[in-house]
């Protein structure tokens, strides 16, 4: 099963002239979502996980899934005001603009081993960002890992030194 298959372009989307990587349908589809699950959760080396980030709110869908088959703990990063406890922020550059995501304070302790999850690798300005989130919060990054990566816009420059993985590449 090609799971690239299951990605649909759409145009011009959030904004124009950005060509958007819908995974609806992969998550509509029972058997591929299911490949999928499985897939990323083999991109995983064999380390101990504490915890798993995903990156609102496409990085939930997967980043849920993945904490509990590796007996870790979930935290979601989200947009301002959208969590109830007191949070760190991190502000970045987009292609389109800027933007900022938060984290609980207490989401990750001290030397906690986290894989960071998201969707689509793209430019790799909002995993930067979640990166020095975890970093703040004194978080050891084990891997980033992406269902998808667009290779072109080399995104991986931006998470220099860090271990990612991508399911496959656009």
């Amino acid at each position: 099963m090609d799971l690239k298959e299951y990605i649909r372009d759409i145009e011009d989307f959030p904004k124009e002239g950005i060509t958007f990587k819908d995974i609806t349908p992969l998550l509509g589809n029972a058997s591929a979502f299911a490949k999928a699950a499985t897939a990323l959760l083999e991109l995983v080396p064999d380390v101990q996980i504490d915890k798993v980030v995903g990156i609102e709110a496409r990085g939930f869908f997967f980043g849920t899934l993945l904490a509990e088959k590796l007996g870790a703990g979930f935290v979601p990063v989200r947009k301002p005001k959208k969590l109830p406890h007191t949070t760190i922020a991190q502000t970045y550059e987009l292609e389109y603009g800027t933007d900022t995501l938060e984290m609980h304070v207490d989401a990750i302790s001290k030397g906690d081993k986290v894989l960071l999850h998201d969707d689509v690798l793209a430019t790799g300005g909002t995993a930067a960002a979640v990166i020095q989130l975890i970093e703040k919060a004194g978080g050891a990054i084990v891997q980033c890992n992406f269902l998808g990566e667009i290779a072109f816009l080399e995104g991986r420059k931006k998470l220099e030194g860090q271990e990612v993985k991508a399911l496959f590449q656009f």
